[in-house]
Parts: structure tokens; sequence; C-alpha cells
């Protein structure tokens, strides 16, 4: 299939800002009727702020066609109200679904109270989209009693069923913290649980918005998105497994000339990424305004919950330093993965994050980011044994952020991560290559929706080998829950009897609390 045509920069800005319903274009398509639900992939809203949010949804008709086989814009009218049945309105207005970007909308809606619930739908001609509900951030001076988050990655599609999805929506969410892996480039899997409709690897924009599609076709999925807003950042597989900036990772598939046109399969992915995610249009607008081969995304970003928290979402992909050695790696014979200049944000993020530390209260900060953070030997007994694509990896910037949150007394950080496909929990230290050094915060590395872990025999010794960690599980797929309070943490692990099934069940692996000020993991 031909890659779509590529658009001039001034174009594809004003179709960004009239996709979130802040400018005309000319030559619209009519109201349609339809043949069936065009909203087939739900509804969804992020990027929230004190005042405003952001709604999304992506007009694909679930049989049939787009109006005019999809060549011409759709109008589509939003509504936000205080009421369920849209009784009680707030907002609304016209947002246009545009074919260059997938008959996607993002909705930028601003004029809204602090720390409220709000729902909301969208219509195009005789069809209204599934009802969603969100929330507004509290106001910066407002200390909220309670924020619960639930943590979440790698959603591998052949891997299993996503009951996880279908379990979290009991939990009485204040928002969902995704952290990476929501798609996998990767072909059909063997043994494949649910398959693909299309074989091989994914690597051009059709293919790319074709795979977040499928995803965004699963119920359980929609539901939670429809549920309350999600704050989001990526990993590696929403473009390929183990890139690191414009460096292509993996050398599959075979036969594309990785180095050359990696840059444009980076940014077929991160279009497709932000046609299906309720992140703003202002960050796509940046990305074009760079006027890149592969142009810049930025994600990394702080979401203030009044005095209680704040939550840093991190973006440890699109900047970093080309990994060092081979993988895994002996730190003895890799002195070049220890250079003091190698990143793995990227200096601007860097300076970024150290000021938001600066600015940082006495509440929680939590750093939400892809992978476990404290050093992870996995030879047990002498030597050394290191991922080099996590933070073990580029120990150098592991140091530089621990620094910036002592030199700043940052009060209670957390961390969260991904990636493992496996919980961990342990205790982020003054100098992560010295076991007795003090602790600075904590951190809870989640397990995976669907993505099977590797190697689940070798768990408990590398626990072993590894004390500041406290616990660790290999054998369920899930999520993790952290409820913040002035006062108090408490972090609750949920897996999976069987991930493979729609009516798996939902397990309670472990209970953790953090009291404020007192950086340590309790078992709950």
């Amino acid at each position: 299939m031909a890659a779509p045509p590529v658009l001039d920069r001034r174009r594809l800005l004003l179709l960004a800002a009239a996709a979130a319903g802040g400018a005309a274009l000319p030559a619209c398509g009519s109201s349609p009727r339809w043949q069936a639900q065009p909203f087939s992939l739900g509804v969804a809203s992020g990027s929230p702020e004190a005042d405003s949010v952001v709604l999304w949804t992506r007009l694909l008709p679930a049989h049939g066609d787009l109006p005019e086989g999809g060549r011409v814009p759709v109008p589509v009218r939003w509504e936000v109200a205080h009421d369920e049945a849209f009784r009680q309105p707030v907002r609304s207005g016209e947002a246009i679904a545009h074919p260059a970007l997938a008959h996607a909308v993002h909705v930028e809606v601003d004029g809204l109270a602090p720390g409220r619930w709000y729902h909301y739908r969208f219509q195009a001609g005789d069809a209204t989209s599934p009802v969603g509900r969100t929330r507004t951030l509290p106001g910066p001076g407002e200390q909220p009693g309670r924020l619960r988050l639930a943590y979440a990655s790698c959603q591998r599609w052949e891997h299993g069923r996503y009951a996880a999805w279908r379990h979290m929506r009991g939990e009485q969410l204040d928002a969902v913290v995704f952290l990476g892996d929501y798609i996998y480039e990767y072909p059909n899997a063997t043994a494949a649980v649910r398959g693909f409709p299309t074989t091989g690897w994914v690597k051009t924009l059709p293919q790319y918005r074709e795979r977040h599609a499928l995803h965004r076709s699963d119920p359980d999925l929609q539901a939670m998105h429809a549920a309350c807003p999600w704050l989001l950042t990526w990993d590696d597989h929403e473009v390929q497994n183990d890139y690191a900036g414009l460096h292509p990772g993996d050398p599959f598939p075979w036969g594309l000339n990785a180095v050359a046109d990696f840059p444009a399969r980076r940014a077929a992915a991160y279009q497709a990424w932000y046609e299906h995610m309720p992140v703003r249009a202002s960050a796509f607008a940046r990305a074009l305004l760079a006027g890149q081969a592969a142009p810049e995304l930025p994600l990394y970003r702080r979401v203030r919950f009044g005095r209680l928290a704040d939550v840093l979402l991190l973006d440890a992909r699109q900047y970093r330093d080309v990994q060092a050695c081979t993988q895994p790696f002996d730190p003895s014979a890799c002195p070049q993965a220890a250079d003091p200049g190698r990143t793995r944000l990227g200096a601007a993020q860097e300076r970024w994050l150290d000021g938001a530390f600066g600015e940082a209260g006495q509440g929680w900060t939590v750093l939400a980011q892809q992978t476990v953070f404290g050093l992870r030997d996995l030879q047990p007994g002498p030597g050394q044994l290191l991922s080099n694509d996590g933070w073990d990896g580029y120990p150098a910037a592991r140091q530089r952020l621990v620094d910036g949150l002592r030199r700043h007394r940052v009060a209670n950080p957390v961390l969260l991560g991904g990636d493992l496909h496996e919980h961990w929990v342990g205790h982020v230290l003054a100098e992560p290559a010295r076991p007795d050094s003090p602790a600075v915060g904590v951190e809870f590395c989640g397990t995976s929706i669907t993505s099977k872990a590797r190697r689940v025999e070798r768990v408990p010794a590398v626990l072993a080998e590894n004390p500041h960690f406290v616990f660790a599980d290999a054998l369920h797929r899930g999520y993790g829950v952290v409820e913040l309070r002035p006062g108090r943490l408490e972090a609750t692990l949920r897996g999976l009897d069987d991930a493979t099934r729609e009516d798996a069940a939902l397990l309670t692996l472990a209970r953790f609390a953090v009291e404020a000020g007192r950086p340590r993991l309790e078992r709950a």
C-alpha cells in the first residue's frame, strides 16, 4: 500500500487546530447518515488541567465506509455536561475529523471548574458516541484528601485478553497512568491467544493506524478509557523494539534499510500514536513546526494535583543516546556505558526535570517513566550482568536524577515504571550502585496488562541478589494502584489468575504503605 501523501507544515498545523475545535476548514462533508456506528473505537480523555481537558474520538465505522470513501472532512459535534443524561450542559462546540489525521478528533475544552467530574459525548450526523467521564485537576492551592492512580503498561494483543482493564474499572480511580507499549510492532506471535487480521511487521503510517485501531476495538480497553482521564507516555514498541532517539533498535524486519528508513518510520509511528491518544494538539503542532524529517513530539510534562501531588511524565525514548555494548552487558567490560555525558532523557528534559524538582512542594512527587529505576543485577553471585536498555545502561544519567532529588530536598519521591512484565517494588538509593546508601524514595515497577514475562524461574534469585528491592512477581499480568493522601501512600499490586481468559479473576498480590517524610516501604 502506498504511503499517504506528505502535507506541507502549514496545512498540517491548520488540520491539528481544526481537529481541536480551534479553526474552521472549508469544504467539510455534510452530516452523514451512517450504515454502522462510526464511533467504533470509543471515546477517551486526557491531558487534564485545572480548567481544561482533552476529549478524543476517531471516526471509523464498524463496517461500511466513511462519507465519499473517507476522502472528505466530517464535522463532529461535542458536548460536556455535569450529568450523564446531559440535562445540565456545560460546554459544546464543533470540531473537524479530517482524513489527513485518520478522522481523529482532539477537542481541548477550556473554561471548566477545577476538581470536577464531567460527562462528555460526540455526535456526527445521526450517530452519537458512547458517553465518557472525565475530571479536571484541583486548583493549585487546593489540598485534596485523596488521589487514586492506576499504573499500567505493555498490552501485547496476541498474548492475552484485556480482563485487567475490566477489573480496573472497579478501582474508583481519578486517573490512569499509562507507561508505554500501548501497541507492539511485531507480526503475529507463535501460539497467539488472538491474532491480527493482517500479518507482518508494522512499518508504515497505515499499518501503525491499523494496529492502534485493533487495540482500540477491545471493549474492556474502551470502557476504561471512558471511565476517567489518562496520563500517557510511550516506550519503544509504539515504534520499534529498543530504538533510541533516531537510532533504530532491532534489525527486523529484514530487508528494511534500518538506518536510512528509520526517521520516516518513527515519524509515521508518532503520528499514528498522536491520532489515537487524548493528548493536546499543541504538542503535535510543535512537532510539525520543527520541520524535521522525524519531528519531535514533546510529551514530558508536570500534572499538578493541587498541593497533594505532582505527577512528572517522562519520555525516555525520544531523546536518549544509543545503548552501549550488548544486551545484557557486563559493566566491567563496558566502560562506555558509564560515560558521564550519556543521557537517557536528553539535556533539555533533564533541565526541565531539575526545574520541576526545584518547584516541588511538600506533597508527593511521582515520576511516571518507562521501566525499573534501581540497579538490578541479573547475575546471582560474583560479577554483574545488567540491562543496557534501562537505567542500568545509563548510570550517570540515573545518578544525576537522584542527585537532583537530594539537592532540591524533594520531600516524597515515588517512581512508577513498567516494561519488565513483572512487579518490582524497592527503595530508590542515594547512590544506586551502593546497596548500603540511604533511601531517598520508593519505586513501584508494574507488570504488564498481557505481555508475557521471560525467565520467570530466575526472579527469586535476582530479587535476593538486589536487596534494595523488597518484592518481585513475574507470574501474573495485571496493574498497580497507588493511593496518595497528605500523610500516607498505599500501593496495591493486582494480578490476574489467567490473562489469556476474558473471565480471568483478579488477585491482590501484595500491599505496601509509605509514610510521608519517611522513604521506607512497609508491607501493609
